[in-house]
């Protein structure tokens, strides 16, 4: 189903670096950002929060799966500049008891600078609080691309790339007067804390893991267990950037070793803005897609990773050669695999769709745009899946 959106401007989509798979766009004036955090609330509402034309952050709710939607709703952000993208969209979070987190990043003064803010409601949306700073470090550098999940405990998990490491390691690398300083720490770093009272406080920041891609998003998805599970793309050493997999440790624990869930063995100097998506399996583990460059061919990959996160099997090429920014869900056996794809004249929205937990899959067509357009997230509801994708001009929201 596709909901136009008032006054809609159409923006021409550009395709740029092409060796990495990356869809440039423009964005034309007074349009929204198509980039949007989007989940069901626990009445069945669909919540979508972006940027509107003016660069406020807005809540658009629909009672009935997209088809109808009530007027935005403008979130107070205490004047914050907002900084979003694809890869680091608004977030949106439902909790226990009547808890709602929105997250965001404000941009710093300082080059790739930002803090990660957070507003918050304890009943249902109707009212939030003031935006906080979610995390401890308030030293000028990179906090960015948050990722929030609950457990089965009620405890909230929050991970984020992190640029301390990196500025720390760079200004003792100039001060010893060495050449190239920043190349002493790969990437940057995988920060996280624990808050046991729904957002309302937050434990310390605590390093998960150095050596992450810089600008990729992280997945986080819930354990057979009860636990979180996270996926991102890390950098090994001298510069591949391939996929590690971590279970979060509750409050107070360390964290484990991290393991290689993939081995393309792109070699690659630079952040592809294209992260990773995972989701648990019926029969255990994981299913996971991602994108990268393996034997100097860019696709995204769909594979199975064992609990611990390694992988199982030949990784699947998606039937698509130009699919990029691909999420991934299941429900049971039923497993959904979306994204966008550029043919340099409009975005296609696909699917692959499989009711026998990955064993076999069906190609569909969900929709097109010539608009700026966002990158597509699959949602659950009562066992349901739906596939929500953003346009400048339009809200598609497709059942699967």
């Amino acid at each position: 189903m596709t909901i136009s959106l008032p006054k809609p401007r159409r923006a021409l989509a550009a395709f740029g670096l092409a060796a990495l798979a990356a869809h440039a766009t423009a964005t034309a004036a007074a349009t929204p950002a198509p980039y949007a955090g989007n989940a069901f609330a626990p009445d069945g509402t669909l919540w979508s929060v972006q940027l509107d034309a003016q660069g406020r952050l807005a809540v658009h709710r629909s009672a009935d799966d997209g088809r109808h939607w009530l007027p935005p709703l403008l979130l107070d952000t205490a004047g914050d500049p907002i900084k979003t993208s694809g890869e680091g969209p608004p977030k949106i979070l439902f909790g226990p008891q009547g808890v709602v987190l929105i997250s965001y990043a404000r941009p710093l003064a300082q080059k790739y600078a930002a803090e990660i803010r957070l507003l918050r409601s304890t009943d249902g949306g109707a009212h939030f609080a003031a935006p906080v700073t979610l995390h401890q470090d308030r030293q000028p550098t990179s906090h960015s691309y948050a990722a929030m999940a609950f457990d089965a405990a009620g405890a909230l998990h929050t991970v984020w790339i992190d640029g301390r490491d990196k500025l720390a390691a760079t200004t003792a690398a100039t001060t010893a007067t060495t050449s190239g300083g920043s190349a002493n720490y790969r990437g940057a770093t995988l920060y996280r804390n624990v808050s046991l009272d729904g957002g309302a406080s937050f434990g310390p920041d605590l390093r998960l893991s150095d050596h992450s891609c810089e600008c990729c998003r992280i997945a986080l998805s819930p354990t057979a267990d009860g636990r979180v599970a996270a996926l991102w793309r890390h950098v090994s050493a001298p510069n591949i950037r391939d996929h590690a997999f971590l279970l979060l440790p509750g409050a107070g624990n360390a964290a484990a070793t991290p393991v290689r869930a993939s081995y393309d063995n792109w070699a690659v100097d630079g952040c592809p803005h294209h992260g990773p998506a995972l989701t648990p399996a019926a029969d255990g583990g994981y299913h996971a897609v991602w994108f990268g460059v393996r034997d100097g061919v860019s696709h995204v990959r769909y594979g199975r990773l064992d609990p611990s996160g390694a992988p199982l099997g030949a990784a699947q090429a998606l039937p698509d050669s130009q699919a990029e920014h691909a999420d991934i869900l299941a429900s049971g056996a039923r497993l959904a695999i979306v994204w966008r794809s550029y043919d340099g004249s409009a975005t296609q929205l696909r699917a692959w769709l499989s009711d026998d937990d990955g064993r076999h899959f069906t190609l569909r067509e969900l929709a097109s745009s010539g608009a700026d357009n966002g990158y597509p997230q699959l949602l659950q509801k009562n066992g349901r899946l739906f596939a929500i994708w953003n346009t400048t001009e339009e809200r598609h929201v497709e059942a699967l």
